[in-house]
């Protein structure tokens, strides 16, 4: 199965990841000692709780990386839902090399379906309101392309990838050029198009959309105070409700008509899934 991302080397990934591991001189002390060279295992990958799946074919390519002619067979569609003991990937080859590359595919596939699955939670719950969920910077340093790719699996819709993609003018950016219309008006000045301003206050949003602003986020409002907002926007721009957003008061939000709601503990926060690979002697 191929895969690829936009600005992710999969081969760089594995490579790197498994350096980490193997140290210099690359060994794995264990499998050496242990496991016979011939050895042959058969193994299968299964969810032991409820999930939504991310990170199947990364898992694929570790093991293919270590055991080229290794017969992997994957078995759930990324995205999907898995219920409890679901078998989700088939792998059987060479055993030194399976077992040496076990962990990196583990630990990817968990952290990132444990992404897709929260997400998964947080879409269901503001289902049919018109809202929709974005993701966030928040993500672990090297890792953003794919945690971004996670939270899409559980069905969100990425926010800016970086600091270069549009212009998120927030509150230490108001502090030092001044006020939120003068911080605006710079980027808007500057020609960027796409100009995201932060404001905590509803006396904020007049001077942010007479400025530039194309998208307004309204941080840390509660369901009251965002229809406040809301009505005081008018429908001029699209509207973002944000900070301390959770599965408890994320749909009293959405409920209101904001256009997008992010949350930051998709990539902050989320639990790895709870996933297992059990070898047996083929």
């Amino acid at each position: 199965m191929s895969f690829s991302l936009d600005s992710f080397d999969l081969d760089a990934f594995v490579a790197s990841t498994l350096a980490e591991d193997l140290g210099t001189p690359p060994r794995d002390v264990t499998s050496e000692s242990v496991i016979p060279a011939d050895a042959v295992f058969t193994g299968v990958m299964d969810s032991r709780d409820a999930i939504t799946v991310a990170g199947l074919p990364i898992a694929a390519a570790f093991f293919r990386a270590l055991d080229p002619d290794a017969t992997i067979e994957i078995l759930v569609g990324e995205g999907d839902h898995a219920a409890p003991g679901t078998d989700l990937l088939r792998v059987a080859g060479k055993a030194r090399a399976l077992l040496t590359a076990e962990r990196s595919a583990l630990n990817t596939v968990q952290h990132l379906s444990g992404i897709a699955t929260m997400t998964r939670d947080y879409v269901d719950a503001i289902a049919g309101t018109g809202c929709t969920l974005l993701d966030t910077r928040k993500t672990i340093p090297g890792l953003r392309v794919l945690e971004k790719y996670a939270t899409r699996m559980g069905g969100a819709t990425n926010h800016r990838m970086g600091l270069w993609d549009a212009a998120m003018i927030k509150d230490n950016h108001v502090a030092v050029a001044g006020s939120v219309g003068e911080a605006t008006r710079r980027a808007r000045d500057a020609g960027i198009a796409s100009i995201i301003v932060e404001v905590d206050r509803i006396d904020q949003i007049e001077d942010a959309i007479a400025a530039g602003a194309t998208h307004l986020l309204l941080d840390n409002m509660d369901a009251a105070m965002l229809r406040a907002a809301l009505g005081v926007v008018a429908g001029r721009v699209p509207t973002e409700s944000s900070g301390g957003v959770t599965l408890e008061t994320v749909r009293s939000k959405a409920e209101t008509g904001v256009t997008y709601i992010s949350v930051g503990r998709l990539t902050q926060s989320a639990p790895a899934a709870d996933i297992g690979l059990d070898f047996a002697l083929a």
